[in-house]
């Protein structure tokens, strides 16, 4: 039930011809009694109308719904693609009650275009009318684009359920991916709270993934909170909910990563004992991103001298990483290929879906994993004939 899961949430997905393909493009989220929320938002300086429209509103008022379209990215669309972020979010406040900034809009698609209007407030209409507690595998369908199925993940605690969705296969490396994931909970938090909660799971989720190395013009993650749960809460309980959200995250991004455009491989990179937390990851996003790195794993090939260059050359602090080679071991799925400053001979066997890298650096206590995809014939044909 992904986004519904939680109580006093419904949802909607329709079709409303924004997508050539036909298949449903329009979903919308509420929740039933008043909710908190925050969003995390693409640090990419080139920022779709919807972001920019959607900031503003929670800076004046705490979300309510979610509207989502897909095929469209509105962005650069200049302010023209932002008069139409404020339109649809205009439609639905008129459908549900609310005031238009309690609304959050986001999009996702080609950029450049303009919204086609007519057809999104028809769907925005179709999907209010449809708005139900079993309709999250709905929305989670109609958010969708080069995506191969529907993510969506959920725990539930005693207490009190956590649900995502997200899409995202291609155009994949969050600063904060082109990704889109909304969490909702029935665990009851304050105004102003929800950040406290959703930067640590995000940053540890889905800011430590990559299919591409581009981020996103419209990358959004969002969190709404209705506490319609009823439980109490203690410091203890605060705890099982961080680990819940961050789960939730966690599944959410790894989902991201496997669907990745042309993916073959999920590249899982561990970075141990570095000079610092900071440099560690820089160390494994660097690895993370290597094209060589992930046509070699494309390949099933443990070529862990490219592993090795990539790491040496990690951007950090203004120059690169700290990294003594003679102090540097390298295992593939287990197996020890490089270990301290040389190699051991050992030839690993890759052949399945997920291959783990791990570094140790034996320099520091600094750690950090990265997620990443191969890069396949597949993925450069489906982008080489994207718009046309």
């Amino acid at each position: 039930m992904s986004v519904t899961a939680a109580r006093g949430f419904v949802a909607a997905g329709v079709a409303a011809g924004i997508r050539p393909s036909g298949k449903p493009d329009v979903a919308l989220l509420r929740s039933a009694s008043p909710a908190v929320g925050c969003a995390m938002w693409t640090l990419n300086r080139v920022q779709a109308a919807p972001v920019v429209v959607s900031r503003r509103h929670l800076e004046l008022a705490e979300p309510q719904a979610v509207v989502v379209n897909a095929g469209v990215a509105n962005a650069a669309t200049g302010t023209a693609g932002e008069d139409d972020a404020r339109a649809t979010a205009e439609r639905v406040a008129g459908r549900l009650g609310l005031r238009p900034e309690e609304v959050v809009v986001l999009s996702t698609g080609v950029i450049g275009p303009r919204l086609p209007m007519a057809s999104l407030l028809a769907g925005v209409d179709a999907a209010a009318e449809t708005l139900s507690a079993h309709g999250g595998e709905a929305a989670a369908q109609a958010i969708l684009t080069t995506d191969a199925g529907a993510k969506t993940a959920v725990v539930e605690e005693e207490g009190f359920t956590v649900g995502g969705m997200a899409k995202g296969a291609g155009m994949i490396h969050p600063c904060l991916a082109t990704m889109l994931a909304i969490v909702t909970t029935d665990y009851p938090l304050a105004p102003g709270e929800a950040d406290r909660f959703l930067r640590p799971a995000v940053e540890r989720s889905f800011n430590r993934i990559s299919v591409d190395g581009d981020c996103s013009t419209n990358d959004a993650v969002v969190l709404l909170a209705n506490g319609a749960s009823g439980v109490a809460r203690d410091p203890e309980l605060d705890e099982r909910f961080a680990a819940s959200l961050a789960t939730v995250c966690s599944d959410l991004a790894r989902q991201i990563v496997a669907d990745g455009e042309g993916a073959t491989v999920v590249l899982e990179i561990v970075v141990s004992s570095a000079s610092s937390h900071e440099e560690a990851r820089a160390i494994a996003l660097r690895v993370a991103t290597s094209p060589l790195v992930k046509t070699a794993a494309f390949g099933r090939d443990p070529n862990w001298g490219r592993v090795l260059a990539a790491a040496g050359s990690a951007p950090a602090n203004g120059g690169f990483a700290h990294l003594d080679p003679e102090r540097l071991s390298v295992s593939f799925d287990g197996t020890p290929v490089f270990s301290d400053g040389a190699p051991t001979g050992l030839v690993p066997e890759l052949g399945g879906s997920a291959c783990r890298i791990e570094l140790d650096l034996g320099l520091g206590d600094g750690d950090a994993a990265y997620l990443a995809s191969d890069l396949s014939y597949d993925y450069v044909k489906l982008n080489a004939e994207y718009t046309t």
